[in-house]
């Protein structure tokens, strides 16, 4: 389908987004990538009077090393992101997770911010996030503030960004030498996951010091799999230790059921890609 007509916008700073945002309100929606909001608009599911394009803000763009924490700019590609040097050393997840993010093309065009602020259950990227205990600068007429990850995802596609505000970028503590990887179960290359988890593990002494594990499509928002977090610290990175607190991986969560697989589907599944994700992590 064609979208409904709307005019459109493209500031290059954010104070006049956030001026066009105050300007047309309610009527407004903002675009980074496009990869979520333009088939949205193609299925005329919303139909907004004006778009605002904060394609041309140079300033929300790139990757710096802020000290003890990584900060990516909300309107980074996913390609850029996921092959930064600084990723790779700081934040390993998060460059595990963009391997399994889609397609070249949506990886390419899509932006981090972008797919964080649309906050879908399913989408790879809250996980990562959540377990690397991101924090969210968004910008308002007000100012600025910082949101943890623990805070940021509210709801089924809902954020603590408000309506009249813009995320610019998110802060990544650093976790240098730690183990990561994402385990994605799909049924067909590219798609959305079934079920995720994103995993990284710090090892001392050849035991599970720290691990910190996000769940991906396990409710209406991005988890942590805190129940198995608390049992394997201290654990031997072993297959039994790893299976016994895998089997807790559900707890708290609150699936959902659709052609896929239904909601108990899924928590045998989360315990099954969480033991995996969890030895993959330690080097086991």
């Amino acid at each position: 389908m064609i979208p409904a007509a709307f005019d459109y916008v493209a500031p290059t700073s954010v104070e006049d987004a956030l001026a066009a945002l105050a300007e047309h309100g309610d009527e407004a929606k903002i675009i980074a990538g496009g990869q979520s909001l333009l088939p949205v608009l193609r299925m005329r599911l919303n139909a907004p009077e004006w778009i605002i394009d904060l394609g041309k803000i140079e300033s929300l763009r790139g990757i710096r090393d802020d000290g003890d924490a990584i900060v990516i700019g909300a309107m980074t590609p996913h390609v850029v992101v996921g092959s930064d040097p600084l990723v790779a050393e700081h934040a390993a997840l998060i460059a595990k997770a963009i391997e399994h993010l889609a397609d070249a093309q949506v990886r390419h065009r899509g932006t981090f911010g972008g797919a964080l602020a649309h906050a879908d259950p399913a989408g790879d990227l809250g996980a990562p996030a959540l377990a690397l205990g991101a924090e969210f600068v968004i910008a308002g007429s007000g100012g600025t503030r910082t949101v943890a990850a623990d805070d940021f995802f509210v709801d089924l596609f809902e954020t603590a960004i408000g309506e009249d505000e813009i995320l610019t970028e998110v802060r990544i503590p650093k976790r240098t030498g730690w183990g990561a990887t994402y385990e994605k179960f799909v049924r067909v290359a590219h798609q959305w996951p079934i079920v995720a988890v994103a995993a990284t593990v710090r090892i001392e002494g050849g035991a599970i010091a720290e691990a910190r594990i996000g769940l991906t499509n396990m409710g209406n928002t991005p988890l942590r799999a805190r129940a198995v977090e608390d049992a394997l610290a201290g654990q031997p990175a072993t297959d039994d230790a790893v299976r016994a607190a895998a089997a807790l991986a559900a707890e708290g969560t609150n699936p959902p059921s659709d052609l896929n697989g239904d909601a108990d589907y899924r928590r045998h599944l989360a315990t099954v890609l969480v033991r995996r994700a969890v030895l993959t992590a330690a080097g086991a």
